[in-house]
């Protein structure tokens, strides 16, 4: 017969742990202790509290700092797991002092980082600056559109929401008066008219917060003039779509620096389009590393890269103001790419199309001539486009119609036209900052350079998204949702200091 040593669940076994020794030098959580403990301010949150004299004594807000910042290091993000790691985890309770902090005590501190989160991010950031991190010559900017705390099912323009209201309404009329006719009827089943009048309560319920939403809010504007859909859970948030599918969420904002990938500035918006992000992002920065002891010209003659999304004449604009050295690609950037594999049935992307330098000016009668010797004629003196002024000279119809090089010509006039349009700027009135950018991203220098944004910033988010497990965030409005994203690029800075400053303990 087999013999097996016993086993006793019953019993009780006295462990001997010391708090010092779990925190070990060389960790992540090693460098969240020294960090909060030695270099970050933490008498910002004194005036928080009043209970100096009266009242019970709170939890150290580094305590709960250090809990935060390791929870979301493993991807722990929601509060009452948090708790459950202080109650089980021996390096959380370790972190903690064996404190056990509950989930809304944990939701409340993090809802309510507005005034300090900046400032703590700065801290961290000014140790990567001393422990020569940062390189401070090239940079690249990205975003990451996340789901936030809100479902699309309650998103839609005013029109779309008062029509789902009625809709909601129409329902509880139809269940009203089959409750009335169940009523009527011998033998009913008084389980199923409980199951009912919860749901026609839930009805009026959904009915009634749409209601008030409306009346509480105005249409949200877009870009264009043009209403963009609301969201009742959480107005500042915006639909998305990205390549996991639709999402309503936000679209997190990231500058790093090149040398260790150190993130100097983040923040979301509930927008969708990147080409708005850059100038507020850039001052974010330019504040930020200010606040760390540099000059103001810090990102004079740095580079900037960012893809083909930030491209817009207000972010050439900014980063030229900035004296920023900025390459942002245009659309057509990818087509004109010499490295990128062409169709072979594709004539138009082998070759260069017809530019503006390869028409003939005919001062004379004032008309150009194309490479295929046909006249484009004046046919609007001064026509504004983007904000600049131009001369438009078009081609006959017919020309162009049978001419063999059309597939490599200037555009089109409009969608449907067949003739081609040659806009020459009038000199004097503006500059056209897109074309200007189109040529520079066109130089070898930015060959080099601008394949190199994808080494910088894309293992940025994958560590935030994939290792931190940051797949949507857990908090509603925009100022909460980026504390969120402040603290998780706090603790992408705090794991460089970890694995590439030299050790904490000697400090």
């Amino acid at each position: 017969m087999a013999k097996y040593k016993k086993y006793n669940y019953s019993q009780n076994v006295l462990l001997a742990v010391s708090l010092s020794e779990q925190i070990a030098p060389g960790t992540l959580e090693f460098a969240i202790q020294t960090l909060v403990e030695d270099r970050m301010d933490m008498s910002r949150f004194d005036a928080r509290f009043k209970n100096d004299e009266t009242g019970r004594s709170a939890y150290n807000p580094r305590i709960l700092l250090k809990i935060i910042l390791l929870a979301y290091s493993r991807g722990i993000i929601h509060s009452r797991k948090i708790e459950r790691e202080c109650k089980s985890n021996v390096t959380f309770m370790a972190l903690s002092c064996w404190q056990e902090p509950d989930h809304s005590t944990i939701a409340a501190f993090v809802s309510e980082l507005k005034q300090e989160i900046k400032p703590l991010f700065r801290d961290v950031l000014l140790v990567c600056e001393e422990m020569g991190l940062l390189g401070g010559t090239e940079f690249s900017l990205d975003g990451l559109k996340l789901a936030s705390n809100a479902s699309r099912r309650w998103s839609g323009t005013f029109a779309q929401l008062k029509e789902k209201k009625e809709k909601i309404e129409r329902r509880v009329k139809y269940m009203l008066e089959e409750q009335i006719e169940a009523d009527k009827a011998k033998g009913h089943d008084s389980k199923q008219e409980t199951k009912r009048a919860g749901y026609i309560e839930r009805l009026k319920k959904q009915a009634s917060r749409i209601e008030d939403f409306l009346q509480d809010n105005e249409p949200k504007p877009g870009r264009q003039h043009k209403e963009v859909k609301s969201n009742v859970t959480d107005n500042e948030s915006a639909m998305m779509r990205t390549t996991h599918g639709p999402v309503q969420g936000y679209n997190a904002q990231a500058l790093v620096d090149s040398e260790h990938q150190v993130i100097v500035e983040a923040e979301v918006f509930g927008s969708v389009q990147d080409h708005h992000h850059l100038t507020p992002v850039v001052d974010g920065a330019k504040d930020n590393m200010k606040a760390i002891g540099k000059e103001d010209d810090y990102f004079k003659n740095a580079i900037l890269t960012a893809d083909t999304a930030y491209h817009s004449t207000e972010s050439i604009k900014k980063c030229e103001q900035e004296e920023i050295d900025a390459y942002i690609p245009d659309k057509e950037f990818r087509k004109r790419h010499p490295g990128l594999s062409v169709k072979e049935s594709s004539k138009a992307t082998r070759r260069r199309k017809f530019r503006r330098e390869d028409f003939t000016y005919d001062e004379t009668v004032d008309e150009y001539e194309c490479p295929e010797g046909k006249r484009l004629k004046l046919t609007t003196k001064k026509a504004k486009v983007d904000g600049n002024f131009y001369r438009s000279y078009s081609a006959d119809a017919k020309d162009c119609e049978g001419c063999i090089e059309r597939a490599g010509c200037i555009n089109k006039k409009g969608k449907a036209g067949k003739r081609r349009t040659l806009m020459v700027p009038i000199e004097g009135k503006g500059r056209n900052y897109s074309k200007e950018m189109a040529a520079k991203i066109d130089t070898d220098r930015a060959r080099k350079l601008y394949p190199r944004r994808t080494a910088i910033v894309e293992p940025v988010f994958a560590n935030i998204r994939t290792q931190k497990n940051l797949d949507e965030f857990t908090l509603r409005s925009k100022i909460k949702v980026n504390i969120q994203w402040l603290l998780y690029c706090m603790v992408h800075n705090i794991e460089k200091i970890t694995n590439f400053g030299h050790d904490l303990a000697i400090e």
